[in-house]
């Protein structure tokens, strides 16, 4: 409880017995045989004086800093380079992919892509799983190249063949070219061999990004033989193991499958067609990165935010336009 510990001994003809501190009355009684117990301060004064709080994201448990302090930490002769991370994070929804880095004010958001912005590119169902994680990688990527230029420079792997591959300096008209370089993120994330962090890693490093990493963490890497499995991880960039489950659900529960994939049977997404769907997304995403949804319009400057604002937002009365709203009050009560 952080006050004290204590621990009663009773002689007696059978020896000594021990008394919990709920349980010894005979100190209450004054009985001889009882030996006064030994209380240790397990919390003392000294100890709250000295406690030195946690920073509030570690205390709320959002934040790992002993990664952060190693993932933000910039070498010194590179002087005011920012050092970039690929932040990923999955919600019950939503796949949310960023480039980050770090400044004395707070972190910046150089670029982000979203899986619900997937929606655009044909892929309305499952935006959380291995796929989704793949494609959005990809479409971060491509958003950051197409934002720096360097999109034609650096194409990646066009046509996902489940290979290990890390993007490398390419040729230029100038000379040669390194490319964008940031470090994975995982923040609290689970490292296990297989896990969706590493597809928005594959999915980015296949976009033309270069993200330090090796492959024994993609599903289909055998521990003994030391070797990735480039089919299996083909498998996970398209579903392959979506469209298995879908397959073998519907032939062994007809009604679970049919209340599980309800919106891919909505949408009339069957187990043979996600391939084909993904492969045209990944398509539409190297087209076009920065498409607007069709439903959303065009949006509104800062200028019509600000409009939006006045609009609804009731103005704080002056010294004299109080008194004469008070003043009014009272010659209607009073008439």
């Amino acid at each position: 409880t952080g006050s004290a510990t204590r621990i009663c001994f009773v002689l007696s003809n059978t020896g000594v017995d021990i008394c919990g501190p709920n349980q010894c009355l005979l100190d209450r009684l004054g009985n001889e045989n009882h030996v006064q117990p030994f209380t240790k301060l397990v919390k003392n004064s000294a100890y709250y004086s000295r406690f030195q709080t946690k920073y509030k994201r570690r205390r709320q448990g959002k934040t790992d800093y002993y990664a952060r302090r190693r993932l933000i930490a910039q070498a010194k002769n590179k002087y005011n380079s920012p050092k970039y991370r690929m932040v990923v994070r999955f919600t019950n929804r939503d796949i949310i992919c960023q480039l980050v880095t770090a400044q004395l004010d707070g972190d910046k958001v150089f670029c982000a892509a979203y899986a619900h912005e997937l929606k655009r590119y044909g892929i309305t169902n499952g935006l959380t799983n291995w796929a989704a994680a793949y494609a959005t990688g990809l479409l971060l990527a491509r958003r950051a190249l197409k934002k720096l230029e360097l999109d034609d420079t650096f194409t990646g792997v066009e046509e996902a063949d489940g290979e290990y591959k890390l993007t490398e300096a390419a040729e230029t008209d100038d000379g040669e070219r390194r490319p964008f370089k940031c470090f994975l993120d995982v923040g609290l994330h689970r490292t296990s061999t297989g896990a969706r962090v590493f597809g928005a890693l594959k999915g980015a490093s296949d976009g033309g990004i270069y993200v330090p990493h090796n492959e024994k963490r993609f599903p289909g890497y055998d521990q003994e033989t030391k070797e990735l499995d480039a089919e299996t991880l083909r498998k996970y960039i398209f579903a392959g193991h979506v469209a298995e489950y879908m397959e073998t659900l519907a032939d062994d529960d007809e009604e679970r499958y049919k209340s599980q994939f309800a919106k891919y049977i909505e949408n009339e997404i069957e187990a043979d067609g996600l391939e084909e769907m993904l492969q045209e997304a990944h398509k539409a995403i190297r087209e076009d990165p920065f498409k607007k949804d069709d439903e959303e319009g065009d949006k509104k400057s800062k200028e019509e935010w600000k409009a939006e604002g006045k609009k609804y937002r009731n103005k704080k009365l002056s010294k004299e336009e109080k008194d004469a709203r008070i003043k009014s009050k009272i010659e209607e009560l009073t008439s």
